[in-house]
């Protein structure tokens, strides 16, 4: 079962920078959609970053000029590059991946689309 690995969370200071890795535990030789998720206490999970199977990114409104998705030549690992944080950014994000050769589309943002999850990396903003 492929496991997926994120780290690189942390502490900082409003406006400060953050770059978060996933790791797979296997390369899944195929083009796949990669999802970034956050959430925080008491709030529900809400998509961050995609990456599709045409190399296409998707962003939600409120991390878009700040956050970037992007994945190694091996596509063993996404990375998820965030700049100008802010205390809203804080939570736990995870990486997923839809292991479908289909592309996620205009379903990026929905979680039920991805099939493996990783365990999670806490960002904290402070302001």
């Amino acid at each position: 079962q492929l496991q997926l690995m994120e780290s690189g969370g942390g502490s900082v200071q409003s406006g400060g920078s953050l770059t978060l890795s996933c790791l797979a535990s296997e390369n899944t030789y195929g083009n796949y959609c990669w999802g970034w998720f956050r959430q925080a206490p008491g709030k529900e999970r809400e998509a961050v970053a995609a990456l599709d199977t045409d190399g296409s990114r998707s962003y939600a409104d409120s991390v878009k000029g700040r956050f970037t998705i992007s994945q190694d030549n091996f596509k063993t690992a996404v990375y998820l590059k965030m700049n100008n944080l802010r205390p809203e950014d804080t939570g736990m994000y995870y990486c997923a991946q839809r292991r479908r050769f289909s592309s996620c589309g205009s379903r990026w943002a929905l979680p039920e689309l991805y099939m493996d999850w990783g365990q999670g990396t806490q960002v904290t903003v402070s302001s």
